[in-house]
């Protein structure tokens, strides 16, 4: 890691505990259920610029960054349920299929176990239904 990112990342987490402090300075009772509805999806340009090429122009897309990004929050299990809906609905946007997002979360089955894949399954399919109501 380059002095100037080491500076840029430090300056981005301290200006996000900043904000995380500013909407709740005890942190008591927080809850990340439904936070996906408070943060729009981004388009797939929005993602490519924070996620893909971005701070690394010769590593990994924005879609594959979402992909493994699924793959771990699967991992976690009901721990991230907020965040694994938000993480699939910019992952379609950015490109994935759900065929992919389905077996980036059924290979997480060997990792998180059974229960961890069939609750994060539960979940992609019901962003998919809604993906699908709203494209209707």
């Amino acid at each position: 890691m380059t002095e100037d990112f080491a500076k840029l990342f430090k300056n981005m987490m301290e200006q996000g505990q900043d904000m995380v402090r500013a909407f709740n300075p005890s942190l008591e009772g927080f809850s990340a259920k439904g936070l996906e509805n408070f943060i729009p999806t981004m388009t797939k340009d929005m993602m490519e610029m924070w996620f893909g090429k971005t701070f690394n122009r010769e590593g990994l897309d924005a879609k594959t960054r979402l992909l493994v990004t699924i793959a771990a929050l699967t991992v976690l299990g009901a721990h991230a349920e907020a965040q694994l809906k938000l993480t699939i609905r910019h992952a379609l946007e950015a490109g994935a299929t759900k065929r992919e997002i389905a077996e980036v979360i059924w290979q997480m089955s060997m990792f998180g176990g059974l229960p961890a894949m069939q609750k994060a399954l539960e979940m992609a399919q019901a962003v998919f239904a809604e993906t699908e109501e709203k494209d209707a």
